[in-house]
């Protein structure tokens, strides 16, 4: 026996542990957001400054870890959501993979978009 639930191998186990996964670390970016936004308020050099560190490369990696983060929680909370309010049961595990693959397409197309 190796200590895993027969519920904790199913795809919708996967699904909510990304989910809250992607919540958590959205929470964890909030505060790098909120420093981007007050130094805006304080002029234009600060805000300048930050800009230039916003162009290194490891940020740009991190700008596209962010899309795909935000485009995971939308779509696995929107699955969260029809599981609850609508009356469909036979699609659950299609909602996973169609929430994946659009997660997957926003990261591209970010990558895309800001070469």
């Amino acid at each position: 026996m190796n200590g895993v639930r027969g519920s904790h191998r199913h795809a919708g186990f996967a699904a909510f542990i990304i989910h809250r996964l992607s919540g958590v670390l959205l929470a964890l970016f909030l505060p790098m957001h909120f420093l981007a936004l007050g130094l805006a308020l304080e002029g234009a050099g600060t805000l300048d400054g930050f800009l230039a560190f916003a162009e290194l490369p490891w940020v740009k990696v991190s700008e596209w870890g962010l899309v795909v983060l935000l485009s995971v929680h939308l779509t696995f909370g929107l699955r969260i959501l029809a599981l609850e309010f609508l009356p469909w049961q036979s699609a659950r595990k299609s909602w996973i993979g169609w929430g994946a693959g659009f997660a997957a397409a926003a990261g591209l197309l970010f990558v895309v978009a800001v070469r």
